[in-house]
């Protein structure tokens, strides 16, 4: 298997940045500061596995490509639909960049044994609907 495709469908969670610590009974912990980034990862994490079938994880160097589709806000239309000046693409938080290290964290183990293997990435933000993240991930060239 040299190719995986897979459609995640929801809003889109970033992965937070990480706060190391220890716990009262001595062990280390790495935890994600972003509050609704698990259960997005675990959405991400199933549209994977199921998507390798039970191919194996992918070796080697890899290119990872992302679409994030987010819906418009409600304040972009009037009542004659979209307004000339509603923005042509989604410039507001979450960055793409923290959307895309969910990704690839829920995909680490599941897809590919390390996320170091992507060599590439392609990552967009659009406004669409239905809410969803298309990922696609080859070997690199």
């Amino acid at each position: 298997m040299s190719e995986v495709a897979f459609t995640v469908y929801g809003v889109s969670q970033p992965a937070g940045s990480k706060t190391a610590g220890r716990s009262k009974s001595g062990k280390m912990f790495v935890r994600d500061s972003a509050k609704g980034s698990r259960q997005w990862k675990t959405q991400v994490a199933q549209a994977a596995g199921e998507a390798v079938n039970g191919g194996g994880l992918l070796d080697g160097a890899l290119e990872l490509s992302v679409i994030f589709t987010v819906p418009r806000p409600k304040s972009h239309y009037g009542v004659r639909g979209l307004r000339p000046s509603a923005p042509q693409h989604p410039t507001t938080r979450p960055d793409v960049t923290k959307l895309l290290r969910a990704v690839e964290d829920a995909c680490t183990g599941v897809v590919w044994r390390d996320d170091a293997q992507v060599v590439a990435q392609h990552a967009y933000k659009v406004y669409g609907e239905p809410a969803r993240a298309d990922v696609e991930v080859r070997t690199a060239i």
